[in-house]
């Protein structure tokens, strides 16, 4: 595949199903008591990893495209599986599923691919152990393949040392099988999907402040969900609508839920013309569809209390902040550094390499931006957003950009570059 400068990007789309709300939506109907059934699921890789462990559980489960239905068996329904469970590429998966299968009575183990047996499950495996969980690291490096499982939990009050969906997820998913009232309080507050869903299956679950507490075992019953589009997804359209000429956009059906949304902010902070249109409550979700036209770009800063609410979107940002006059300093984001990739130094490098001035930092990047791109080839370590990020740039970028791997972008987003190749120069 080949990138090259657009001269206009015209058109309606639609993104894929929310990643977050499709993983839950298949881990919570499988311990819920009758049937789930999701629409417009995402049909990715990670989120078919997720329906590959649950199935491997003992759980019916089918699939035709983005339509999924569930057959649960309630809190306490899952068997022992026969072999490892392969979460393939997914955080989401291993982090969550961790929080079910520690309240199982039987031992069970989960591995992935390259990436995850390097991204870091002490996060985890600590609150887990404190709740009397037996979860050990199989290397014993605090990471995956992780053995879990086989031990009663008691609830606990967990103060989470980063503001991490993933682990407050795992840690709320684990109460569901202690005694008591678990609650996990936040430096910020992360992405609040489980709090809303669970609530929506009868979880007794509240959200005050940082914190966010559950009732054990609760009777979980089968909903109906309707899955809005990703904002992670809809990220590389927003900004592509940005910086690129002669371009007029409407993004259609996009989760925007406050604790997900912070690239929205960062647009409007930055200049950009964007609108939200046709905003409603869908499955509990708010949603959108989002109108972005060419804009005269601005540097800013992005930091604090924002970044849980954008973190998977920095890469794009970044891009973003190279099209726009002046500086954009990035900070507070050394998560990015246990990502698929560490996307702080994978970023900068694409970047020194379409001629960028940026300089990377402990916790972010400094963007002197406003100066021409020039195509590359993009390093893309395997890591999807890296690689429809720069697919992006490549938009603007003089000559081609091009890529050492393009199939990864099917982790998350399968049919990108036909998406994207719909709306340039029509």
């Amino acid at each position: 595949m080949a990138i090259t400068k657009a001269n206009s990007l015209k058109g309606e789309i639609k993104v894929p199903g929310d990643k977050s709300i499709s993983h839950r939506g298949v881990m919570f109907g499988a311990i819920s008591e009758g049937t789930t059934e999701l629409t417009g699921f995402l049909d990715g890789a990670d989120c078919r990893s997720t329906i590959g462990c649950f199935r491997a559980m003992g759980i019916d489960i089918s699939q035709n495209a983005d339509h999924v239905v569930i057959h649960g068996k309630g809190l306490h329904g899952l068997k022992a599986p026969s072999q490892m469970l392969d979460v393939g590429n997914s955080g989401t998966t291993t982090r969550l599923i961790s929080g079910i299968l520690a309240g199982q009575p039987f031992v069970s183990s989960l591995n992935g691919d390259e990436s995850i047996q390097k991204r870091p499950m002490g996060r985890i495996i600590t609150p887990l152990t404190q709740m009397g969980a037996h979860i050990r690291s199989i290397k014993d490096n605090g990471c995956a393949p992780l053995e879990i499982g086989g031990s009663p939990l008691k609830a606990i009050h967990y103060d989470s040392p980063v503001a991490s969906a993933q682990v407050k997820s795992c840690v709320l998913l684990a109460g569901l099988y202690a005694d008591g009232v678990t609650s996990v309080t936040e430096p910020v507050v992360s992405r609040n999907h489980t709090e809303l869903m669970l609530s929506g299956f009868g979880a007794d679950i509240k959200s005050e402040d940082l914190t966010a507490s559950i009732v054990g075992n609760p009777k979980l019953i089968g909903q109906k969900i309707e899955v809005p589009g990703d904002i992670s997804s809809a990220a590389y359209f927003i900004v592509a609508g940005l910086i690129c000429e002669n371009a007029d956009l409407l993004i259609k059906n996009v989760n925007t839920n406050p604790t997900r949304a912070g690239i929205i902010k960062v647009a409007q902070d930055m200049g950009g013309n964007i609108e939200l249109l046709n905003e409603r409550i869908v499955s509990g979700e708010p949603v959108a569809d989002i109108h972005v036209t060419s804009s005269i770009l601005h540097g800013c800063e992005v930091s604090g209390d924002i970044i849980p609410t954008l973190i998977d979107e920095l890469p794009v940002i970044a891009v973003m902040a190279a099209c726009a006059s002046g500086t954009t300093t990035i900070k507070d984001s050394a998560e990015l550094k246990v990502k698929e990739s560490d996307r702080i130094a994978t970023v900068t490098e694409n970047l020194k390499n379409m001629e960028c001035d940026i300089t990377p930092t402990d916790d972010g990047m400094i963007i002197n931006g406003g100066n021409p791109l020039k195509g590359t080839t993009v390093k893309t370590y395997l890591d999807h957003r890296i690689a429809m990020s720069f697919a992006i740039a490549g938009l603007v970028a003089q000559g081609e950009t091009t890529f050492d791997n393009e199939e990864c972008c099917c982790i998350s987003y399968p049919n990108f570059f036909r998406t994207l190749n719909s709306i340039i120069n029509k």
